[in-house]
């Protein structure tokens, strides 16, 4: 909103067809850039080194988050989330706000069961496997499945964090299989 020049009250007032309570993307005017996402991996890293484990998990990521983001996130003090009862003290205490989003979010993963059930798995699989040697025919069926995941996604009315991210993935795909079949068609011209 803010590189577009537009106005943020516009394109946050517009229906999400979700309640706005709920909606934990409604809560912030902004987003995270990949520098601010690289600093919290390494200070959740740095966290979980001086607990003395091997490796990161969850709880450092809880503990590093507010503390890395409090001054990268801005809170939408008027969304109606801060209305709810129980929520009015998030407006001022931006530590406990961000932990609490934390919260949600990690909620609303588990409610979709994303670890069980990821549509890209199968696509990633497949993907996996590589590209050497493989048919023209079977390059075209992955690409279908890729288009067709695609527009599953475009049928909602709000791209949320996590269907976003799968539309990167889903569009890296996208440019492999076809830079593929390009090179397959280059290939059959000689």
């Amino acid at each position: 909103v803010k590189l577009a020049g537009a106005d943020y009250r516009q394109v946050a007032g517009r229906d999400t067809g979700r309640d706005k309570a709920k909606d934990i993307g409604a809560q912030t005017k902004n987003g995270l850039s990949v520098r601010g996402l690289m600093t919290v991996f390494t200070f959740t890293k740095a966290m979980a080194y001086f607990r003395g484990k091997a490796e990161a998990g969850l709880d450092d990521l809880r503990q590093v988050l507010p503390f890395v983001l409090h001054d990268k996130l801005v809170p939408d003090l008027d969304s109606p989330y801060f209305e709810a009862e129980g929520n009015a003290a998030l407006r001022t205490d931006r530590v406990a706000w961000i932990r609490a989003l934390f919260d949600q979010s990690t909620s609303e993963y588990d409610r979709l069961d994303l670890d069980a059930s990821d549509p890209l798995s199968p696509l990633e699989a497949e993907f996996a496997k590589g590209l050497e040697g493989l048919a023209e025919k079977e390059a075209r069926a992955r690409l279908a499945k890729v288009e067709r995941q695609l527009g599953e996604l475009a049928k909602g009315r709000k791209m949320y964090g996590h269907l976003f991210n799968d539309a990167l993935k889903l569009k890296y795909l996208h440019q492999r299989y076809t830079n593929y079949l390009r090179w397959l068609a280059w290939q059959n011209r000689g």
